[in-house]
């Protein structure tokens, strides 16, 4: 639900920036990643072509790539489930689904939040479209920060022990310094160079002959 919640936002977004109805429903239908429709809508609403918005979304979209690599050894889905499966390889469904501590565990986070987003997300962006001449201009009221808030979300219950914490706080300030200079999307993708340098340094380990 809190995620269906900033679907309204794409949506009144995506019409005002000049996408009709149609175009931004199909946008979630089959884009479905939300910060990539964020910039496509982005994009065409600053007067960028559409060949600037389809590279900036798919330099977005990469990030999905990396966590099908964490989640195809976790869900070994075969045939159609497999194409299901990638086409629902978002932040949330990833971040549910890792987050459990069995792989029937896994398959259940990953397929309910998976499915729940996607119906939600797509009913909650043909709201938004649909209302969007009546609420306005959406970022009057802050909804264009709607997306990032949700993404917080998810990331914070996850920073429980000083290396993700350090990680998180690396990109952060990666991503500020790189925004002003590079093209949208760039900086996102910047950020997993931090997080494989997190993982190479191993945890201390504790001394034995002090711990005998």
């Amino acid at each position: 639900m809190a995620t269906a919640a900033y679907g309204v936002s794409f949506g009144a977004l995506s019409v005002a920036s000049g996408l009709s109805l149609a175009q931004t429903c199909v946008l979630s239908l089959v884009m479905f990643t939300g910060g990539s429709q964020f910039a496509v809508v982005g994009v065409i609403g600053a007067g960028g072509s559409g060949a600037a918005a389809a590279a900036t979304a798919g330099l977005l979209g990469v990030r999905n790539g990396f966590y099908g690599l964490q989640m195809a050894p976790l869900l070994r889905e075969r045939g159609w489930r497999r194409a299901v499966a990638a086409h629902l390889t978002i932040d949330e469904s990833t971040a549910v689904g890792t987050a459990q501590d069995s792989p029937g565990s896994v398959r259940l986070g990953f397929w309910a939040t998976g499915l729940a987003v996607f119906a939600l997300w797509n009913l909650t962006t043909l709201i938004g479209a649909l209302a969007g001449d009546a609420v306005g201009d959406p970022r009057t009221y802050g909804m264009d920060a709607a997306a990032a808030a949700a993404f917080l979300g998810l990331l914070w219950p996850r920073l429980r022990s000083l290396r993700p914490r350090a990680v998180a706080a690396g990109s952060a300030a990666l991503a500020a310094v790189l925004i002003p200079v590079v093209p949208a999307g760039i900086p996102v993708l910047a950020t997993v160079l931090v997080a494989l340098a997190g993982t190479a340094i191993r945890p201390e380990q504790p001394d034995v002959r002090t711990a005998s």
